[in-house]
């Protein structure tokens, strides 16, 4: 049987999960059937038969980032073998390299930005001071990439902060460029430390359109990934198998990708 892994997990605390899923909604002005607690991603990630998530949440201030990267641990610490963590940063902390530090320390295994929601340009000095203290690690860097109505993080921006680190692995959210796809392509494709994930993507282009996306960057470069709690596992499966991609090409997004990158054993 295939093993799956995705590779875009948002989650949060029971206490404060409705709240954060609400203004998710709000943000990008969808519905969404899904909670955004642990338990809500291991139910509808089982209807699919995922093995591994790649968990994470974005801090919007500087006072949060501790607290969700300890959450984002103990998550992880609690479901061994099936969860990966990333932590979180904010470009206003006054002590990134502490932050960082202790990210590393609560055993997290790369860094999530969301430019839009965080509110700075991923090619300013901003954002260089955060790929400053990253690339001192061999950690990747999972950024949301993209979004019409901003300019923060679309695909000029991501090209200067990739040419800016050419030795930190980056993964561009939902092929690099949410609502932006084609151009993402057009700029970024063949750049060597990008990956991409096509969450937040298949609901709004064609099964062409997303063939072509996945061989402009490489199947070997492309993760699966549901962008939890924002869209439902077995649509988001239903969507990636009408693309039309070769057996390989499949388990290459579905697994051998996210394993390799993220250090993945799932062989017990």
């Amino acid at each position: 049987m295939q093993k799956i892994i995705n590779s875009h997990c948002h989650i949060y605390p029971a206490s404060i999960a409705a709240k954060a899923v609400e203004g998710i909604k709000n943000f990008y002005s969808l519905n969404m059937s899904l909670d955004g607690t642990t338990e809500g991603l291991i139910a509808d990630g089982k209807k699919v038969g995922v093995v591994h998530y790649l968990v994470h949440s974005v801090a919007t201030k500087p006072s949060q980032v501790r607290s969700i990267n300890e959450f984002i641990s103990g998550e992880v610490k609690a479901h061994p073998g099936v969860f990966t963590g990333f932590g979180t940063l904010h470009p206003d902390s006054t002590d990134l390299e502490g932050d960082f530090r202790h990210l590393l320390e609560q055993g997290l295994k790369g860094v999530k930005l969301h430019p839009d929601f965080q509110r700075f340009a991923l090619d300013s000095e901003l954002a260089f001071a955060i790929g400053r203290v990253i690339s001192k690690s061999p950690v990747p860097l999972l950024i949301h990439c993209g979004d019409y109505r901003y300019n923060y993080s679309n695909p000029q921006q991501l090209k200067a902060f990739l040419a800016e680190f050419p030795n930190l692995t980056v993964i561009g959210a939902h092929f690099a460029g949410w609502s932006v796809w084609k151009q993402a392509a057009e700029v970024l494709a063949g750049t060597p430390n990008l990956y991409v994930d096509c969450s937040s993507s298949l609901y709004r282009i064609t099964s062409r359109q997303a063939a072509d996306l996945v061989h402009a960057y490489g199947a070997d470069r492309v993760l699966w990934g549901t962008d939890y709690p924002m869209w439902e596992s077995e649509k988001e499966m239903e969507m990636f198998r009408n693309i039309g991609l070769t057996p390989d090409e499949k388990e290459l997004i579905l697994c051998r990708n996210a394993a390799k990158l993220l250090q993945i054993n799932l062989d017990d």
